[in-house]
Parts: C-alpha cells; structure tokens; sequence
C-alpha cells in the first residue's frame, strides 16, 4: 500500500445511507468527505425498491464526493439486518506430518473443517472467526502454527446471511458505479471505532440501536465470540407514539426526539407538550412522563432480548468492560440508566477511540460510526474481512490474523 491511501465506507441502513472518505498518510488519519441520504427502499433491513436505495445511495456518494472532492469507485459495504445470524462450528483433524509439528497446511485443513457446517437454503457465510485451537483435547492456544500435536481442532464463530440480501445490496451498490471491496457485518465495522483493546479483551458488548433493528457483538478475550440481531429499532418506538398518542409519525418522531426520556419515574407528573408548538393543525396538551413510559417499555423490550442472548451463552452480568451503545437510538436520554439496570453491567455511550483531522465533529456523532468503522477497515487492503466466498483455502491463517488484527485500535 502507498505511502497515502484513500478508503471508503458505506453504511445501508434501513432509513438512511452515510459514506465516508477518509485518507491514511503515515499515519495520520484525515476524514475528507461525508455523506449522508434518506433511505425509502428498505423495511427491516432488506432492500424492497432497488430504485429508491440506488437513489439515496448515489445521493450520498455525490454528497461525500463534492465534499472530498473526487470521484469515489469502491468501498467497504456493511450489511445488517435481521437475516444475519451467527453460530458455532467446530473443526477437527488429524496432524499430517509424521513429527506431529503442525504446519500451515493443518491449520487451513481445520478451519475448512469448521466451515463445513450443513447447507442452508439461501444462505451465504460472510465471515468465519477463527476463536481457539485445541491441541489435543487439551491445550487452548491461539496460533498453533509449529507446535506439536496428533489431534487439532478449531473453535470458530461463522456469521451468515441470506443470499437474496446480499445480492440485493451487491446490485444496488454496482448500480451506483461503485465496486465493493468486501461486504462485512456493520457492527465488526463499528467496533473498531469505538471499542479498546482492552475492553474487547476482558469482554464487552456493543449495542447499535438502528432505526428497524437492533444489532449487538459480544468480544472475550480480544475475540468476537457472539453476535446477532434484533429486528425491533428506535423506529418502532416512534411508532408506538405515534399509535399511543393518535397521532402522525412525524409528530411522533419529534415528541420522542425532543422529549424523549427513558426513565419515566423521574419525570413529572405535570410536564406537558402542547401539540400546537409542533403542528398548528393539532390540539391539546401531552403527558410527557406519558410518552417516556412508551419509549421505556420498548427499549426495555429491547434490552431483555439481549439479556436473553447473554443468558444462552452464560455471559449475563459478567462482562467486565460493559455495554457500549451506539446508533442513532443511544441518544434517548437516559438510556444508559436504563441499559445498567436491564442488563446489570456497567454502561456508557460509545465514543470514538481513533485520533482523526478533518471532519472531527461529525466522527463524534453516533450516527456516523459504522461508515467511519468500514472506512477505517478498508484502509489495509492486504488483510481484508476473513470471508468463505472464496473457495480457496489458501493464506487462511494469515487472513485469520489479519481479520483479528481489524479490530485493534
């Protein structure tokens, strides 16, 4: 890769579409452009109108490059959405040489062995994680490359999705003259912005609250060892709003943005919105402790389906480094009250972690945090997003370590 490099990431999401132009030159990290478009084509995730999300993905491109001032052609492409799944696998295989020391070519054959898990319909992997090596039953390494072993096994994380989603996103994004390098799980992306080291080393969760869903990554040991996501976003709590107050979504959506409170116990029984402030058309006055027991109840149905998912791999309550919440959907005030008492972890707002010149302000902003994420992920090419698509197993253990190394600071 050259001294100075330009990358670019693109983030779908279901209601809108933000990409980011950043350039590396010895180090230094500079955001050049950023863009960001409304998004009608897409329910839950998946893309329904190829034309309306070509639309406001052009949109946001020319956004970002008369910002950065240049013609973008490619970009890293993140995929979310309640079609990702993620699962377990585990590989095992017999040590070829006759001394029992481990080469390259043991550690692609189990890895390949993990991949083979049972055809799905419709479904394509996107990553293969490569956890732990076992070394004969017994001992847990992480690079067994020149150790000596009869028996190697391999416990990896294989996150998957369905093919018609993937397609879809490929076409839009071709018909919108850019050529993806690689397509990730958005928030693989997002971790790599706002989670340390550390943190992912003594076990984390990140929580992104989107606007049709709700996506989380669990990291132990440096590792990511779970994900998934929850098709229930902050949209839904402006449509309950909208449904508990008889009123319009876009009404809803400003009573729950300027007067949103996640805590309804600390609000007062007489705080009132006159409606007629928002829209001379509507009449009377609203409860706001009203409204903050409406955006309660679904958060909290939210934060106990992710307590859920801790419980099925016993990680409730113990992850040390806490939750760290991000997307537009974190900015409900008192949410991080909320998320300490639900998930009984520690819990904060994601910040960056990167140190970066331009457009400082807008790295800052939860909202941009996965396109700079798959921005900064693009940035060395020669370790890309571990991926099966492939079909050769060749270089796997240095693909591996590159994935790993992806998410260190």
């Amino acid at each position: 890769m050259s001294k100075e490099s330009i990358s670019v990431g693109l983030d779908i999401g279901s209601t809108k579409v933000v990409t980011c132009v950043g350039k590396f030159d010895s180090g230094i990290i500079d955001i050049m452009g950023i863009g960001q478009a409304q998004n009608q084509g897409m329910r839950k995730g998946v893309i329904v109108d190829i034309e309306e999300t070509v639309s406001a993905i052009s949109a946001s491109l020319e956004e970002a490059e008369r910002m950065a001032g240049m013609a973008l052609k490619n970009a890293v492409i993140g995929i979310d959405g309640p079609h990702i799944e993620s699962t377990s696998s585990k590989g095992v295989i017999a040590v070829s040489r006759t001394d029992g020391e481990i080469s390259e070519q043991d550690v692609e054959r189990v890895i390949q062995a993990a991949r083979a898990i049972p055809n799905r319909p419709n479904r394509e992997i996107l990553h293969s994680i490569p956890i732990n090596f076992v070394i004969d039953g017994q001992d847990v390494v992480k690079d067994p490359l020149g150790m000596s072993a009869i028996r190697l096994e391999v416990d990896t994380q294989i996150i998957s999705t369905s093919t018609n989603a993937i397609k879809n996103l490929e076409r839009c994004v071709e018909q919108s003259g850019i050529s993806p390098i690689e397509i990730i799980f958005s928030p693989m992306a997002t971790a790599k912005v706002l989670l340390s080291k550390r943190q992912m080393e003594i076990g984390v969760i990140l929580i992104d609250i989107g606007a049709a869903s709700t996506s989380y990554a669990i990291f132990e040991e440096g590792d990511l060892i779970h994900c998934g996501v929850i098709p229930i976003g902050s949209a839904h709590i402006t449509n309950d709003i909208a449904i508990g107050l008889r009123t319009s979504i876009e009404i809803a959506e400003v009573l729950k943005v300027k007067y949103g409170f996640a805590l309804p116990d600390k609000v007062s029984e007489k705080d009132e919105v006159q409606l007629k402030s928002i829209d001379k058309r509507e009449d009377g006055p609203v409860s706001v402790k009203y409204i903050s027991e409406i955006i309660e109840a679904r958060l909290k149905e939210i934060l106990l389906i992710v307590r859920s998912r801790l419980e099925e791999i016993d990680r409730d309550g113990t992850l040390p480094a806490g939750v760290i919440l991000t997307g537009g959907g974190c900015k409900l005030e008192g949410i991080i009250e909320l998320s300490k008492e639900t998930l009984r972890l520690p819990a904060q707002i994601g910040t960056p972690l990167v140190e970066v010149n331009g457009l400082v302000d807008k790295v800052d902003d939860p909202v941009y945090a996965t396109s700079v994420g798959l921005m900064l992920w693009g940035k060395d090419k020669t370790a890309p997003a571990f991926q099966l698509d492939s079909g050769s197993v060749s270089g796997i253990l240095d693909k591996a370590k590159g994935f790993l190394k992806q998410f260190m600071p």
